[in-house]
């Protein structure tokens, strides 16, 4: 039984990151008749808003989850989408990023890119265009490291 629990819950993520919200719902509610996990929580929330318009509730199970475990980047993710379909972009943003300080997931980057999200200045009070903020930008930790990430997976590659 804890097999095909597990089983749904991932077949249910793995729909979600297909964009198939009415299967990934249908497959995370037969999990959580079963048995339940934070992780599930999460997600079923976020199927529920998405395809019930339970935003309300599931804002509120995901910042609880979120209360409770902290470092489990689906809630912050979950949080974000259920943030997004309310209209409040900048929280989801927020959402987005502190998931993204627990761990650059695929999809947490993926909802950041749609959105189309710069780094924050590092000068909030001047332009973007700004000589401090371009070229300091650039300087930033963010920035090496994504160096760093392609100079590596091109070291992989040889």
């Amino acid at each position: 039984m804890q097999i095909e629990f597990n089983e749904l819950v991932k077949k249910g993520i793995d729909a979600l990151g297909r964009g198939e919200v009415q299967n990934a719902l249908a497959l995370l509610e037969r999990a959580a008749a079963q048995a339940t996990s934070p992780t599930l929580l999460s997600n079923l929330a976020y199927c529920r808003a998405h395809e019930r318009g339970q935003l309300k509730s599931g804002r509120r199970t995901c910042e609880e989850l979120i209360y409770s475990d902290p470092d489990n980047l689906f809630h912050h993710l979950n949080l974000g989408r259920i943030l997004l379909l309310e209209g409040d972009r900048s929280a989801a943003i927020e959402a987005f990023r502190d998931g993204i300080k627990i761990e650059p997931h695929p999809q947490i980057i993926h909802e950041l890119k749609l959105l189309g999200v710069r780094k924050p200045q590092i000068f909030s009070f001047l332009n973007r265009e700004n000589p401090l903020n371009k070229y300091l930008g650039l300087l930033s930790p963010g920035t090496k490291s994504r160096k760093l990430d392609r100079n590596s997976s091109r070291a992989d590659n040889r």
